[in-house]
């Protein structure tokens, strides 16, 4: 354990009771007092407060915007030249064999691109980009900033009680805000399925900021568990466990984050792994990620292999997440199942503890989708 990095929240975690574990190199809060289940029903009523200081929090400049974006689209297959001031969207890392490296999120903040990608790949990532880009266009880690998620339909009442002009913005949207006299960088954004903030704040100010939204009656602290079962009956993929290196986005379901321009034109392709990667958004890919729901109370986690029958022995595919989803009320799961079983209402087989128990193929997201549009 005395390996492991902390956030700057790591003693405020300790005085609200949490319960610590190891996650990708850091000493993270997994629950609180009110536990699991609460929290997870307190963020879809309420609002809950996340630690995210763990994530990779980075900056590409170039001279320009524009060669800062064009740089970009080299490594990742998303339209950043056109994205609008202040606007932020949903990409990715792809590797040579169309494989997804990482997912992360980028903005165009006037003069340079602001990227938030996984705790676990950040140094990896962050070496990428140093490699591809430099030294033309600078990548600079951000190293003295907390991140914190705010979620919840009470976020907007929380977040403007110390800015007003968090409520006017709209899903995607950033902006500079003044949170009691903090410098904050908010993205009206999250990955709970729920309407919320994520905001970055010098590491130093980071207790005091926590402790200002963590004092509105509508706010209680939410550890990883719940923000893993908020994300999973959101749809919401989890890297490591439903796309990786050996993903493509036509697999994974994720082409919708390839815009047009990049799929036709003068800007098509140019990224690692585009001729997988657009043969598939053409032709289909052989499996594709499904949301699936078992049938009973008993959830069906991550490895366990799926069947088109109770008595095939060959497998056609695997659950990649999978647990209870309090706000649905049963188990939900997602996972890869070749395509001719992908059609939502198919029936799959899951083998648990020895028994094939059936499941439904269904679609994601497993709760609506509560976004400010």
């Amino acid at each position: 354990m005395s390996d492991l990095y902390k956030t700057p929240l790591h003693a405020l975690h300790l005085e609200l009771g949490a319960k610590m574990v190891p996650f990708a190199g850091y000493d993270m809060p997994v629950q609180y007092p009110l536990g699991v289940m609460k929290e997870h029903q307190h963020t879809r009523e309420k609002a809950g407060l996340f630690d995210v200081s763990h994530m990779g929090q980075v900056i590409v400049r170039g001279a320009s915007y524009k060669e800062a974006a064009l740089g970009l689209e080299t490594m990742i297959p998303v339209d950043i030249l056109s994205l609008p001031e202040y606007r932020q969207r949903y990409g990715y890392f792809t590797n040579d064999q169309g494989g997804i490296e990482d997912d992360l999120m980028l903005a165009n903040r006037g003069d340079h691109v602001f990227v938030v990608v996984n705790a676990a790949c950040k140094a990896a990532d962050i070496a990428r980009l140093k490699a591809a880009l430099e030294p033309a266009i600078q990548v600079t880690e951000i190293t003295d900033r907390a991140l914190l998620a705010l979620q919840g339909p009470a976020s907007e009442t929380v977040l403007s009680a110390l800015d007003p002009h968090a409520a006017t913005l709209r899903f995607m949207d950033v902006a500079t805000l003044d949170l009691d006299g903090v410098e904050a960088w908010v993205s009206r954004s999250g990955y709970t399925g729920e309407d919320g903030y994520e905001i970055s704040v010098p590491a130093e100010q980071a207790d005091h900021i926590a402790r200002a939204l963590l004092s509105h009656a509508d706010v209680e602290p939410i550890g990883l568990g719940a923000r893993d079962s908020l994300r999973l009956e959101a749809g919401l993929c989890l890297y490591g466990h439903d796309i990786d290196t050996t993903t493509t986005p036509g697999e994974a379901a994720l082409t919708w984050a390839i815009q047009k321009s990049r799929r036709a034109g003068d800007r098509a392709g140019g990224f690692p792994g585009a001729d997988v990667i657009l043969s598939q958004l053409e032709n289909g890919a052989s499996r594709k990620r499904v949301g699936l729901i078992p049938e009973g109370r008993a959830p069906m986690r991550e490895g366990v292999a799926l069947y088109a029958s109770e008595d095939s022995n060959t497998p056609i595919g695997t659950i990649t997440s999978g647990g209870f989803g309090p706000t649905v009320g049963h188990p939900v799961a997602m996972g890869y199942v070749t395509t001719d079983h992908a059609t939502k209402g198919t029936t799959v087989y899951g083998e648990l503890r020895g028994k094939r128990l059936p499941l439904t193929v269904a679609a994601m997201p497993f709760t609506p989708a509560k976004f400010k549009r």
